[in-house]
């Protein structure tokens, strides 16, 4: 058994000292494409500072989002108080309409009957001369009269809503114009910035590039140097 094993190792030794791969021939190739060292370098600076502005970029976008956001999470919550606040004023209106409503309709009965009663209390040529002008001319003209209070009462709180209704709308338009003036003013602190950032990237590449030149001068400059050198 030792034997057959030794055999079969010996001979796959054998096969593989008989297949084994023969030298590589590869045509000598230029790598490296026909940028040079310089040039490489400055494209591989140019988008490190471009990776780095976009993320830069991305970092300020996400922020002016997030900070929206909460502004108009903060107006929305600002509008629903507004709105109660709102609904709570005009129920206070109504409810102030009604008292004042019942209160001239109990002032109204409590003066038709004070006036009932000194008709009925009055001398008979006094009596008479009222009678004359008739109990009805005198009721029409009562009645006239509290309807006259009460259509002027509510014109005159019409009025002040119509005015309350105007004031909340030059407000509202005032906020909105405040707004849009605060929108023009980051839009231009946002182009102001991206310039400034520009001009920044602009000076280290030039920067940057300066100073390849010179490292790229110096070493051709060394090599001319060294001996053997046929020009």
């Amino acid at each position: 058994t030792y034997t057959v094993a030794k055999k079969e190792l010996d001979d796959l030794e054998k096969w593989k000292e008989e297949h084994r791969p023969g030298p590589v021939k590869v045509v000598p190739q230029k790598l490296g494409g026909m940028e040079s060292e310089a040039q490489a370098r400055q494209k591989q600076q140019m988008m490190l500072m471009q990776s780095k502005y976009q993320q830069k970029h991305k970092r300020e976008e996400y922020v002016r989002a997030k900070k929206a956001a909460e502004e108009a999470e903060i107006l929305k919550m600002k509008a629903i108080q507004r709105e109660k606040a709102e609904r709570l004023q005009v129920k206070k209106k109504q409810q102030e309409m009604q008292r004042r409503e019942m209160f001239f309709e109990d002032q109204y009965y409590k003066t038709n009957e004070l006036l009932n009663r000194l008709d009925l209390g009055l001398p008979k040529s006094d009596s008479c001369q009222i009678a004359a002008h008739g109990p009805e001319s005198t009721a029409w003209t009562r009645s006239h009269a509290y309807k006259q209070a009460l259509q002027e009462d509510e014109n005159r709180r019409l009025e002040e809503m119509k005015q309350e209704q105007r004031r909340k709308t030059e407000l509202m338009e005032f906020k909105k114009k405040q707004e849009e003036e605060a929108r023009t003013r980051a839009h231009r602190n946002e182009q102001r910035s991206y310039l400034q950032s520009l001009f920044i990237f602009c000076c280290i590449l030039r920067v940057n590039n300066a100073f390849l030149d010179r490292l790229q001068n110096k070493t051709q400059h060394n090599g001319n140097d060294q001996p053997g050198y046929s020009g």
